[in-house]
């Protein structure tokens, strides 16, 4: 693989994980709803699932620190790739997750 493949492979993954962890959290935040929609379409007490939906919500407040960690991960990733020389990265018309292929774009100023 040439330079430019890995970088991309890294960069594909960087954003399928990006991805993914966002659909947790939509798909956390369903659950939550689904509780609550449960529980009222069953006449039920607040209290019943309470335990439930408090861990479902810690889960959420996981996933989103999660997700500030992977955002970071993308920041320092960018900083090294910028301080390596390699370029500016990005996608076809800077639309991650449009399945367009990424590419390098020479850089304005290399780092020293």
């Amino acid at each position: 693989m040439d330079k430019a493949q890995v970088i991309a492979s890294v960069a594909g993954d960087l954003n399928a994980t990006e991805q993914s962890v966002d659909e947790a959290i939509a798909r956390a935040t369903t659950l939550v709803q689904s509780m609550i929609g449960s529980r009222a379409s069953l006449n039920l007490s607040p209290v019943m699932g309470a335990g439930a939906q408090g861990k479902a919500l810690e889960a959420i407040a996981a996933l989103g620190a999660a997700r500030q960690a992977v955002v970071a991960c993308h920041e320092e990733l960018a900083k090294d790739h910028r301080r390596l020389g390699f370029g500016t990265y990005a996608g076809e018309g800077q639309n991650k997750g449009q399945g367009d292929a990424p590419r390098i774009i020479e850089p304005l100023l290399r780092a020293v």
